[in-house]
């Protein structure tokens, strides 16, 4: 069928809509980048992992990165390249199929490395071994996403590395980033050049890791094209890598949901939604931000007195959760029941983190072709829950 991409009027179920025109434009900015900067970007499934769309991605990009097993097996059998993987600890029953899977494998801390390499090496000849290194570095506001923070469990700082690094590692990872500007990557640079130059001539390659949002509109694309040519000069023999995985997916369509239901307690007038914050926008709570909804006015950090003004509202999950709820928002009109309520950019670092608790029923999955033709993905039924309990 085909849908209005403003109202989305013909749905009346929740779902996720990933827009392609919208996946497009992106992956032919990235694409853009990496071929005027000279480095490779590649998609991170951690944030994005739709693989019924790949074949569109193959288009643009020829590798992605995994942090698992099941990441790594979703590379190699879906994607069709082998995936550049890294893991805060690789176990020993999934080591030898993590490797098979993989083209690159970074691996947390030297004591990993020295354990496994040799294991990883038998199962997969081909393999290029990178460390993690930790630049005590990151301009990362929230404490839950700052990869650097003082305590982290992630990479080795420049203090504990060896000056002649371990036979076979060729390479350093380094995540300091998350939704950040080509100025911060920028700065952050420096700290990492700062700690880790003097190992570079013993190296083939740098991953620079995710957190790149150079999709975002007000991203200085110009700025990290010169700050990663300037790198390169200065580093030849380096090939540079960066996977970002909120790029990929930033402002590629909504999640759509419906109002089932309007309760009131001391004048706080809240839409109750057959979607749930909990289960199927979790960063949401866990940041938290208050997304954008189509219509409406964000009032975050308004206090409870703006409640009883008109239109004005809480939306709440429809899971047990107290907590299942946010607010406010200012609608130009009352919502009643059967009103679509869209939250916008919902399709990074939310498919790939929901859940089915409380056995709600799970927003089906469809791509919106640029004619405006509506694919169902994947629609979700109660098989998906019961299984997940076998």
């Amino acid at each position: 069928m085909k849908v209005n991409l403003d109202t989305f009027e013909e749905l009346h179920a929740p779902c996720y809509v990933l827009e392609e025109k919208r996946l497009r434009r992106n992956l032919e900015l990235i694409r853009r980048v990496a071929d005027e900067a000279g480095v490779e970007i590649i998609l991170a499934f951690k944030a994005y992992a739709l693989w019924k769309t790949f074949p569109i991605f193959r288009e643009y990009i020829g590798a992605t990165t995994a942090s698992s097993l099941y990441e790594a097996k979703l590379a190699c059998n879906e994607f069709g390249s082998k995936a550049h993987t890294f893991s805060p600890a690789y176990t020993d029953y999934e080591i030898d199929e993590i490797a098979a899977c993989s083209s690159h494998l970074t691996f947390n801390s030297l004591s990993q490395y020295a354990r496994l390499h040799d294991r990883a090496k038998s199962a997969n000849g081909s393999l290029s071994f990178g460390l993690r290194v930790n630049p005590e570095y990151s301009e990362v506001g929230t404490a839950l996403y700052n990869p650097c923070a003082p305590g982290t469990r992630f990479g080795v700082t420049a203090d504990k590395l060896p000056e002649r690094l371990p036979d076979g590692i060729e390479g350093f990872h380094c995540h300091c980033h998350c939704e950040s500007g080509a100025d911060v990557f920028a700065r952050t640079l420096v700290h990492i050049t700062d700690k880790f130059s003097r190992w570079f001539d013993q190296l083939r390659w740098v991953n620079f890791g995710g957190g790149h949002l150079m999709t975002r509109k007000d991203y200085d694309i110009p700025l990290l094209v010169k700050t990663l040519k300037d790198f390169r000069k200065a580093y030849p023999h380096l090939n540079i890598i960066l996977e970002p995985g909120s790029a990929f997916g930033w402002q590629t369509g909504p999640l759509v949901s419906q109002v089932v239901d309007i309760v009131e307690d001391h004048g706080i007038k809240t839409a109750i939604l057959n979607v749930s914050f909990t289960c199927h926008m979790p960063d949401c709570l866990e940041m938290p931000y208050w997304p954008a909804v189509r219509g409406a006015e964000t009032l975050e950090g308004a206090d409870d007195a703006v409640a009883n003004e008109d239109c004005v509202y809480r939306l709440g999950g429809n899971s047990c959760l107290s907590g299942d709820f946010m607010g406010y928002w200012r609608f130009s009109h009352g919502l009643k029941v059967g009103d679509n309520v869209i939250f916008e950019d919902m399709l990074h670092y939310t498919t790939v983190k929901t859940n089915m608790f409380n056995g709600i029923t799970h927003p089906s999955i469809a791509l919106a072709h640029e004619d405006g033709t509506l694919e169902m993905l994947r629609i979700f039924g109660y098989e998906d829950y019961r299984n997940r309990m076998d």
